[in-house]
């Protein structure tokens, strides 16, 4: 078993978690106003991701510009991974690849304090994506135990790249956000992006 493998009935079972789906969980953070590059660029992209549909476009066109912004604007060091190789526990099923993994350190040659873990949805499905993300999210935390990193609290993403849905994890408790973001609301994304590096 994989990452990719798990349903959100899976790692509800498997790990032993309780299930919240929230509405507004994040409304009261406050919108980044993003700089003129990721407007001119997104302006740009997001047509044009969207007209060639698929994810690899959604990836390069619209999640890759706004991690990285996410990287250029961030008040401390992160380190930004890609398809990266995250194998914690083969025996859970908590091995494979990271879509993206954002950690709280300025080390770029290796994992070290993973905090955020991004899922590309399959297919424009984000609901899909839920069991895979949270898998990731027990892992980021056992990941953290084990290297005893002080991080209470991981996130995950499920995105088309048009379509942003945050989650939270905090020991066996995760909260699923209800509400959708959109690309074309990039400041309200970047303002929860940069709240979850602060959080920690």
């Amino acid at each position: 078993m994989v990452y990719t493998d798990f349903t959100l009935r899976q790692v509800e079972k498997d790990f032993h978690l309780q299930i919240e789906e929230k509405i507004d969980l994040f409304a009261n953070i406050v919108a980044i106003a993003p700089s003129d590059d990721i407007k001119k660029l997104l302006a740009e992209n997001i047509p044009l991701a969207l007209a060639i549909n698929t994810e690899k476009a959604r990836s390069e066109f619209l999640i890759a510009p706004t991690l990285l912004e996410l990287r250029r604007r961030s008040p401390v060091p992160i380190s930004l991974f890609s398809g990266t190789e995250f194998s914690i526990s083969p025996e859970q099923g908590l091995t494979g690849y990271c879509d993206y993994l954002i950690s709280l350190s300025k080390q770029q040659l290796r994992i070290s304090a993973p905090v955020i873990a991004i899922v590309e949805a399959k297919n424009e499905d984000i609901k899909s994506g839920l069991g895979q993300c949270i898998a990731e999210m027990v892992a980021a935390q056992l990941f953290n135990e084990l290297e005893n990193n002080d991080i209470d609290t991981i996130y995950g993403i499920v995105t088309t790249g048009e379509i942003w849905k945050f989650l939270q994890i905090t020991e066996q408790i995760v909260a699923i956000n209800l509400t959708d973001y959109y690309i074309t609301d990039i400041g309200k994304i970047l303002g929860i992006l940069i709240n979850f590096i602060f959080s920690d």
